[in-house]
């Protein structure tokens, strides 16, 4: 089981509290700049010393793993395209490396959004790691876990697309809501050369 979480606008410790709750014991950072100009408390490094005084383990991922790019060649229209992202050696590279620690931890991977929905660590690094046959499961703000598949139904019945369909599979309809759901949240930027900017707005992770 890997866990996933968005630091929102938490205090550190609820977010530890959150983290220790669902038993947590290690945090895979996926945030392409791990900087917060708004929640300081989850910049890189205090963070992660944040996390090692509460027990926790802390690894940045997001070179890896992040829901940006300096090529700009993973973009399009001035948005990043995931299935690029997806094609990186870097990212298999980077989903290993998930696998491998989860052996070993109880592993959240962590990034802004609080809904997972929102969030390209969903869309983008859990719906990779569940085609793989990993178990997902979301935390909420309310302390709340949601498993991986129950995010994916919830992302089908917000794109309409719940009725079976006699020409489509269902991996198809589910490729076909997260590429809509993308659209509306991947992050986008007119220089995608040089924009690794510090976060906080909506699909900078």
């Amino acid at each position: 089981m890997i866990y996933t979480i968005g630091h929102s606008i938490h205090s550190i410790e609820a977010f530890i509290g959150l983290l220790k709750a669902a038993g947590v014991n290690a945090v895979a950072d996926v945030r392409s700049t791990p900087y917060s100009r708004y929640q300081p408390q989850f910049n890189k490094e205090v963070l992660s010393g944040s996390l090692g005084q509460a027990g926790i383990e802390y690894v940045f991922l997001g070179d890896e793993l992040g829901g940006r790019s300096p090529d700009k060649n993973d973009f399009e229209n001035g948005r990043v395209v995931y299935q690029r992202l997806k094609q990186r050696p870097e990212f298999d590279l980077g989903i290993e490396r998930i696998i491998l620690g989860s052996q070993k931890y109880e592993l959240a991977l962590l990034c802004t959004e609080k809904e997972p929905l929102e969030c390209h660590r969903t869309l983008l690094v859990s719906q990779a790691l569940a085609e793989k046959g990993v178990l997902i499961t979301h935390i909420h703000g309310d302390a709340s876990l949601e498993m991986h598949d129950a995010a994916i139904q919830r992302l089908l019945k917000m794109h309409k697309i719940e009725e079976e369909d006699l020409f489509r599979s269902y991996e198809d309809q589910v490729s076909d809501a997260i590429l809509r759901q993308e659209r509306k949240i991947a992050y986008t930027s007119k220089n995608p050369d040089t924009d690794r900017n510090v976060e906080d707005s909506q699909g900078a992770a």
